[in-house]
């Protein structure tokens, strides 16, 4: 791989220990995939937050890059940490998971990343420009950046991103070079899409079928940027999709498919959208929790379900999730009060996939997510209930 005299000395110690071995892996990574040089990027998004997902040896790692004074280049989000930083003892996380949580917050905010703790930095600060390149890491903001604002971006590891953010450069490879972001397998939909869970079925199925392969979808007649973020997030779960196209909506897909020769044809209609709320739906028993929010909410979003909850009583416990800066436009908006007035709870920082909800003690878990009830039974020990917001809400309400 091509080197600039600047990255050549990083390489080499001359700016310090840690860009040595952030530059060291990021070289590694591009020898293994092809890459022929290194590309400038405007930001990062570094996962591996959660204590769940990363313990104490990644706790270890993170705080060895703080204190030998590594420091960002570019800006970087945060993923989803395990809790609420600020009210993880309402949510009856336990206190030495708690414990370790912060100090993991801790060293990320000593290497200057921003501590969000969000899957959907493009709300919360950090929008991808069309055509940028990025070195973010969490499977659905990747997808959305690719996707829904033409940025560039692979899916990346953990310890790349934060590598990347530090030297501010990632290699150029996969989703960044123009051959790779071409559509291999062409999707026709004829179902009604409606409600977000909806898209986030329709995701289920794309990802089964795509794989690791760029899907061109066909027959969605208009989708909202809540919608497409759903869409996406399944996408990635079930199969792993980094970039889908849909045709006259999406930025690379508005005035030509993107489509190789040879593509293979899908179809997905009403029965198979029908099939995939079967599939997703692990029980038909009364739930523990209902937990909305993976991606994180939008305000739009967190407005809808504000409505739908006003005036009424839940007889189930319910996260609401979203970002620090959603619910800080939540609160503003009232959105919030009548959120909580239900028995709700509005849960920042955090996701019922990354948080320690089976130590907490809920074992049947309802969502609107594609992407949450893929992961539920095997990261969180869940039985899964998969349905629309306001479904769930009428169903566990009064």
């Amino acid at each position: 791989m091509y080197l600039t005299k600047e990255e050549e000395k990083m390489l080499e110690g001359e700016f310090g220990e840690t860009a040595r071995k952030a530059m060291n892996l990021l070289v590694r990574l591009g020898d293994i995939y092809g890459a022929e040089k290194m590309v400038e990027i405007q930001s990062a998004q570094a996962a591996g937050v959660s204590y769940k997902t990363i313990g104490d040896a990644g706790l270890e790692f993170l705080e060895g890059f703080a204190d030998e004074g590594a420091r960002v280049r570019v800006p970087c989000f945060m993923n989803p940490a395990g809790m609420d930083l600020k009210n993880h003892r309402e949510m009856n996380v336990p206190e030495e998971f708690a414990k370790k949580q912060v100090e993991i917050v801790e060293a990320f905010r000593k290497l200057g990343v921003v501590t969000a703790s969000t899957c959907t930095p493009y709300l919360a600060g950090n929008p991808p420009l069309f055509g940028s390149h990025l070195a973010w890491s969490e499977s659905s903001a990747v997808s959305f950046a690719n996707s829904v604002a033409g940025a560039r971006t692979n899916r990346e590891g953990g310890p790349s991103a934060l590598a990347a953010a530090i030297i501010g450069k990632t290699p150029c490879y996969g989703k960044h070079l123009d051959e790779n972001r071409v559509a291999e397998v062409l999707i026709e939909v004829s179902a009604d899409l409606v409600e977000p869970a909806d898209f986030g079925a329709l995701g289920h199925i794309v990802g089964k079928i795509a794989g690791k392969k760029v899907p061109a979808i066909k027959g969605i007649k208009k989708a909202t940027i809540n919608q497409l973020k759903m869409l996406g997030a399944a996408a990635a779960a079930s199969g792993a999709v980094a970039l889908y196209h849909v045709e006259g909506i999406t930025p690379e897909a508005i005035k030509t498919m993107p489509v190789k020769e040879g593509f293979q044809t899908h179809t997905v209609e009403q029965k198979d959208l029908k099939n995939a709320f079967e599939e997703l739906t692990t029980t038909k028993e009364d739930v523990d929790l209902i937990a909305i929010g993976c991606p994180h909410c939008s305000i739009t979003e967190l407005g809808s379900i504000s409505e739908m909850l006003d005036g009424k009583r839940l007889e189930k416990e319910m996260w609401v999730c979203t970002s620090i800066a959603m619910k800080a436009l939540s609160d503003r908006m009232g959105y919030t009060k009548k959120i909580e007035e239900s028995g709700a709870k509005l849960v920042c920082d955090t996701c019922m996939v990354v948080s320690p909800i089976h130590e907490i003690g809920f074992r049947k878990t309802a969502t609107n997510s594609g992407k949450a009830a893929n992961y539920l039974p095997s990261f969180n020990g869940q039985k899964v209930e998969f349905d629309s917001v306001k479904n769930l809400i009428e169903r566990y309400s009064k």
